[in-house]
């Protein structure tokens, strides 16, 4: 997987993960419901992006916050959840 820089921008109800590359941007949306519970909602991956494992980091970065933090994931993306299946050494950050 490549090395990207994600930025986490937060406010106090929702918040994202973006990768910028060449202008685009690659997210992974999510709402704060609680102290403890973020709903991850979307992830977009531009094409110029596809096949370079952005859309994983993303989620990498969101399991290792949630680890980190203290709060779990609610894998509303259909992304986040086929994620959350394959790798399942990541089930102690999902709340499903």
């Amino acid at each position: 997987m490549a090395e990207f820089e994600i930025t986490r921008e937060e406010t106090v109800s929702k918040g994202r993960y973006v990768i910028r590359k060449d202008g685009e941007e690659a997210e992974l949306t999510y709402s704060i419901t609680s102290p403890v519970l973020r709903i991850a909602d979307h992830t977009g991956v531009p094409d110029s992006f596809r096949g370079t494992g952005a859309g994983l980091a993303l989620v990498t970065r969101l399991v290792a916050d949630a680890r980190a933090e203290g709060f779990k994931i609610m894998p509303l993306c259909p992304f986040v959840n086929a994620q959350r299946k394959r790798h399942p050494e990541w089930a102690d950050a999902f709340s499903v």
